[in-house]
């Protein structure tokens, strides 16, 4: 694959097409309450293990590689409950709105991979690994007051278990109308 020296690169996981659908059904009816919210589009919903960096250098991504293969092949799949939602900082005013994730194993596999990028040389993360799944960037919170009373109802909001079988590397291109995705490698998890 031929890449620039240098490209924006993250870790992460997808869920499965039903956890997708139900977030998806979710979000639709929320879309036009706000025009001050950019919502996520489907096609980029995925759960961030580590951002690697805007100005990545592709030889360090060849090297984080091999460690990712190795922890993928060490981890099983696992089961992730897809439930609640929330912000950050808060649903008060947030920035980010997100949906909430909860598995023990993907808190192991997510500092496994912390752990393999510090030691790639990208450096420790200043902030502990909190599971979520982005699901919309807010531009303005002064728009949000008819969107703000529907969030806080679905606090508790169920979307599904989702089987987790494989990990990607992505490279993330900033483009006007959002970020596109393209899936660089991808380990199955569980495979020698």
């Amino acid at each position: 694959m031929d890449l620039p020296d240098c490209i924006r690169a993250f870790v992460a996981l997808r869920m499965s097409a039903e956890a997708e659908t139900a977030i998806e059904r979710f979000i639709e009816p929320l879309r036009p309450l706000s025009s001050g919210v950019r919502w996520v589009s489907r096609t980029n919903f995925h759960l961030t293990l580590r951002f690697l960096g805007n100005e990545v250098p592709t030889s360090l991504i060849d090297k984080l590689a091999a460690d990712l293969s190795h922890i993928a092949s060490r981890a099983q799949p696992f089961r992730l409950t897809v439930q609640g939602i929330g912000g950050f900082p808060n649903l008060s005013r947030p920035h980010v709105i997100w949906i909430g994730l909860q598995s023990d194993e993907l808190i192991e596999l997510a500092t496994d991979v912390r752990a393999a990028a510090s030691r790639a040389g990208f450096g420790d993360e200043d902030h502990l690994y909190t599971p979520h799944l982005t699901i919309a960037r807010v531009r303005d919170p002064r728009e949000l007051s008819g969107l703000r009373s529907v969030l806080q109802a679905a606090r508790e909001h169920h979307f599904g278990i989702s089987t987790i079988a494989s990990m990607a590397l992505y490279r993330s291109i900033l483009c006007p109308a959002g970020a596109q995705y393209a899936e660089l490698k991808s380990w199955h998890l569980g495979a020698a």
